[in-house]
């Protein structure tokens, strides 16, 4: 734990409590708090990471949520002030000044290699690079990191990597050019109420797109297609942030650019172990009893409505399958409709 109240500019003898603020962050999974006075900034928040943690300036990022978003040094807004920060969630990234030591020795140590006479290059058989492949390994998501402190992280960075190489993913990015610098799981239990889950997020216009993997249980995997809707959804939102006509149009249209050029068959297992593959019934609200607000794909929203439905709440599970139905069956003819 530190404190920041020993920067000499801000320094008072006669400091009273309610002068001060406390600040919790995680790194590594481990909470860290931080004092600090009612008027400090990100900077002082970031000398004091850079102090305490030993973690420096140029190595320091902040995922900071709700709707702040991603921010480093130097920071966009230097003043921001920490008082507005602490009621959000702030994750820090970053490496040590001993890890980076310790990267850097097993580097020293590793045995050179020889200096051998360089041979005249030989026309290489294999074909050229074509523009497509150039294009994906531009347009495509730049990082993908599973939630490490969950059970099997390597099993979510199987399907964050099924995801990053589906075909009709590829296309639609390629197509529309978007680039987008981290690909994520979500924790179910952090965006779960009574009233709704979370099915994705998209930070800051595709600077970071989170997607809930697994079940509610832990003990599985969501549906690949549900998942696969859900990203869709939150590519969209790089460009519309709210869901007016032209969001869902640009939504439905790389609904069509996936499915389109998904030419892979369908059920491709990405280990010896299965994916949780909900019944029908659940699946189907899943996918048609909800919406999204703003960045989000949240269940529980109709689509379209900007709010909850208020009678949702005194509908049995049965008037709730038959009104899902009814909604995907109108949303297909309004799409029949655009297509003519």
């Amino acid at each position: 734990m530190a404190d920041s109240t020993n920067r000499q500019s801000r320094e008072s003898p006669l400091e009273e409590p309610n002068d001060m603020l406390d600040l919790t962050l995680h790194h590594h999974g481990k909470p860290h708090t931080f004092h600090f006075l009612n008027d400090a900034t990100m900077n002082d928040l970031s000398t004091a990471v850079a102090e305490t943690l030993s973690i420096p300036v140029t190595n320091q990022k902040f995922m900071i949520s709700p709707k702040t978003g991603l921010l480093k040094p130097p920071f966009p807004d230097a003043s921001l002030p920490l008082h507005s920060l602490t009621t959000k969630k702030i994750v820090l990234m970053g490496s040590t000044t001993s890890e980076i030591t310790a990267v850097n020795s097993i580097s020293d140590q590793s045995p050179r290699r020889r200096n051998y006479p360089v041979s005249p290059a030989r026309p290489s058989s294999r074909p050229r690079q074509t523009q497509q492949t150039r294009d994906e390994s531009i347009y495509t998501f730049t990082t993908l990191r599973p939630l490490s402190y969950l059970p099997r992280p390597e099993r979510s960075l199987a399907y964050l990597e099924r995801l990053r190489d589906d075909p009709g993913i590829k296309a639609s990015m390629r197509s529309h050019q978007w680039t987008v610098p981290l690909l994520t799981e979500m924790n179910p239990v952090e965006h779960t109420t009574h009233e709704s889950r979370t099915l994705g997020l998209n930070r800051n216009r595709g600077e970071a797109i989170e997607l809930r993997l697994r079940t509610d249980a832990y003990d599985g995997y969501r549906d690949y297609k549900t998942i696969r809707k859900t990203l869709c959804h939150e590519l969209a939102h790089n460009v519309f942030g709210e869901h007016d006509a032209n969001f869902w149009r640009l939504c439905r249209e790389i609904e069509r650019e996936v499915e389109k050029a998904d030419w892979k068959s369908n059920g491709r297992a990405l280990t010896s172990e299965e994916f949780y593959t909900p019944p029908e019934e659940e699946e189907e609200q899943h996918m048609d009893h909800g919406g999204w607000t703003g960045g989000d794909y949240v269940l529980g929203v109709g689509e379209g409505s900007g709010g909850q439905h208020p009678q949702q709440g005194h509908l049995s599970r049965r008037e709730l399958l038959a009104q899902a139905a009814e909604e995907r069956i109108k949303r297909q003819r309004e799409r029949q409709a655009e297509e003519k």
